[in-house]
């Protein structure tokens, strides 16, 4: 089991490019889960505003401070910061202050 890294441009609409390092894949994660990952967001790229449906996503913030757009309610985030977005509701993430934001996403499906 290794780690595989891919970068995805205008991840959700947003900006730029996400660059995501899967922690566990398909195999590891036995259908329980559709991603555990650290994901890194660069200065002048965001993930852009998505909603999450059958399942819910939560983000734990290693470094980096970004504004965190929880169900359009807007607020500032930072290491050590938890984020969590339930089934039906929906969030985006830009970095802020010139520093990438590193966080790990868990994606559980309901």
């Amino acid at each position: 089991m290794g780690l595989s890294s891919e970068v995805i441009r205008n991840m959700c609409g947003g900006k730029g490019e996400v660059i995501i390092k899967h922690i566990l894949g398909e195999k590891e994660l036995h259908g329980n889960c559709g991603l555990y990952a650290e994901v890194t967001i660069n200065p002048g790229s965001s993930l852009g505003y998505h909603e999450h449906h059958g399942e819910s996503e939560t983000y734990y913030i290693l470094s980096g401070k970004g504004e965190y757009d929880d169900n359009g309610q807007k607020r500032i985030v930072m290491p050590g910061d938890v984020t969590y977005t339930p089934d039906g509701k929906g969030h985006a993430l830009t970095p802020v202050d010139g520093d990438p934001i590193v966080f790990m996403a868990l994606i559980v499906k309901d």
